[in-house]
C-alpha cells in the first residue's frame, strides 16, 4: 500500500517499515502484519478532514477521526474477551479501565478518538450496545464502554468535538479482517510522533511452538521529540535535527497501544503483557514524560467469558506461568509495538492543520540514507 505526498516540489512516497528492507526484532510477522491477523480480530476507522487556515474554534478546521478495534465480530457484551489494561503514564481521559482492572474482561469494542471527544465517543458505543443486546440495564447489568483517546489538538479543532455518533458507527460497522490503513486515518487523522506526523501503525508476530499463536499490535502514536527518535537503534531524530533543522514542538503527548493475541492468557498474564509494551516504546524514543497519557490494553481471543455459562465453576486451559512460551510472547510484544510505531511514522503524510500549523511525513529517503551510513541496510 502506497500512497504519494507533495511538500514543496519534492515527492515522498510512503512506505511500510518493512518495505523499506528494514526489519526489527528476530520473530517472524504474520501474513498482513496487523493486528488482524490475529483470528476474529477486525479493524476499522472514519476519517474526518475538513476546512484549513485559522482556527474557529467548533468550526475548525477538522484533522480527526474515529479507529474501532472489535476483538471479535460477535456480541462481545454475551461473549467477553479477558482483558487487563496497563497505565504507563496516567495523563489521560479513558474510560471503562476500572472495570477491566477489576473484572479481567472487555465486553465492548474499543475505540480509540480526541481528547475532547472521549464523551460522545462513550455514548455513542453505549448506544451501540444498547441496540445489540436489549437485556442491558434490564434483566442484566449495565454496560461499559471502552474509550481511549489522544491529543490532537496542535492540527485539529479539539475544542469543536467534531465527532459524532455517524463517525464511531461508521468506524464499527465498516470494520474488517483485512489490511489495515495506517498513518492520517481514524482516530489517528491528527496526531503529531517524534517530532513528525503521527498516527495509526500496526504489527503482528507469529509463534510457532506447540501450537501456533499470533500476537498483534494497533498503535495510535502521539508523543515524542524529534531529536529522541531511534530507528533500528540509531540516534535517527538527532542526525535529522541537523539537516532539517528544529521542529515546532506539539504537546508532550501520548499514546495508546492496543495488543490482541490469540494466545490462551488469563487476564493476569495479559497485564504482564501489556507492561512489556513500554520495552518496545522505548526503542522508538519515548521517555513516558510527565504530561503523557501512555495505556496499553491488552486481550486474549482464547477463553471467551460467555454469558451462557452459568455454571458455579470455570475449566479453562492457560499457558503455564513459568512455560518459555509466555517470555517469547513478551518478545513479540516488545517487537510488535516498536514495529508498529514505525509504521505510523512511515505512513503518515505531511498534513497541516489548524491555524497553518504543519506535521512532515517522515522523510523516509533521508532515513534510509543515515541507516546505510549506519551500516543498518546495505
Amino acid at each position: 500500500m502506497r500512497h504519494e505526498i507533495s511538500v514543496g516540489s519534492i515527492e515522498y512516497p510512503r512506505r511500510r517499515f518493512r518495505e523499506c528492507k528494514l526489519s526489527t526484532g528476530i520473530l517472524p510477522t504474520g501474513p498482513l502484519n496487523s493486528i488482524t491477523d490475529v483470528p476474529g480480530v477486525l479493524v476499522g476507522h472514519c476519517t474526518i478532514v475538513e476546512g484549513e487556515g485559522a482556527l474557529d474554534p467548533g468550526n475548525g478546521p477538522v484533522r480527526t477521526g474515529v479507529t474501532a478495534i472489535l476483538p471479535h465480530g460477535g456480541n462481545l457484551f454475551k461473549d467477553k474477551v479477558r482483558g487487563a489494561i496497563h497505565v504507563i503514564n496516567g495523563f489521560g481521559k479513558a474510560t471503562g479501565i476500572a472495570q477491566i482492572q477489576e473484572l479481567g474482561t472487555i465486553e465492548t469494542p474499543i475505540i480509540l478518538t480526541n481528547t475532547l471527544s472521549v464523551g460522545l465517543a462513550w455514548d455513542s458505543l453505549c448506544e451501540y450496545m444498547l441496540e445489540g443486546n436489549p437485556e442491558i440495564g434490564v434483566s442484566a447489568g449495565t454496560v461499559n464502554p471502552c474509550v481511549l483517546e489522544c491529543n490532537d489538538g496542535y492540527l485539529n479543532d479539539i475544542r469543536g468535538r467534531h465527532v459524532r455518533k455517524e463517525h464511531v458507527f461508521s468506524a464499527l460497522y465498516n470494520a474488517t479482517d483485512g489490511p489495515v490503513p495506517e498513518g492520517n486515518v481514524g482516530g489517528g487523522t491528527g496526531m503529531s510522533c517524534l517530532g513528525f506526523k503521527g498516527g495509526i501503525g500496526t504489527s503482528s508476530r507469529v509463534l510457532e511452538i506447540d501450537e501456533r499463536w499470533t500476537l498483534g499490535v494497533l498503535v495510535m502514536s502521539n508523543f515524542g521529540r524529534l531529536e529522541d527518535l531511534l530507528i533500528c537503534g540509531i540516534p535517527v531524530g538527532i542526525e535529522l535535527k541537523r539537516s532539517i533543522g528544529a521542529q515546532s514542538q506539539a504537546p508532550p503527548g501520548s499514546i495508546i497501544v492496543i495488543v490482541g493475541t490469540d494466545a490462551p492468557l488469563s487476564d493476569r498474564q495479559l497485564l504482564r503483557i501489556a507492561r512489556r509494551c513500554q520495552g518496545g516504546l522505548a526503542r522508538t524514543g519515548s521517555v513516558f514524560s510527565n504530561g503523557s497519557g501512555d495505556f496499553a490494553l491488552a486481550f486474549s481471543t482464547a477463553n471467551k467469558v460467555s454469558d451462557s455459562d452459568t455454571s458455579e465453576l470455570s475449566e479453562q486451559r492457560y499457558i503455564s506461568d513459568d512455560s518459555p512460551d509466555l517470555g517469547l510472547l513478551f518478545r513479540a510484544c516488545v517487537e510488535a509495538v516498536e514495529e508498529s510505531v514505525l509504521n505510523s511514522l512511515f505512513m503518515a503524510e505531511t498534513m497541516v492543520g489548524r491555524d497553518g500549523h504543519t506535521r512532515l511525513g517522515l522523510p523516509i529517503d533521508t532515513v534510509l540514507e543515515i541507516l546505510a551510513r549506519h551500516q543498518v541496510i546495505g
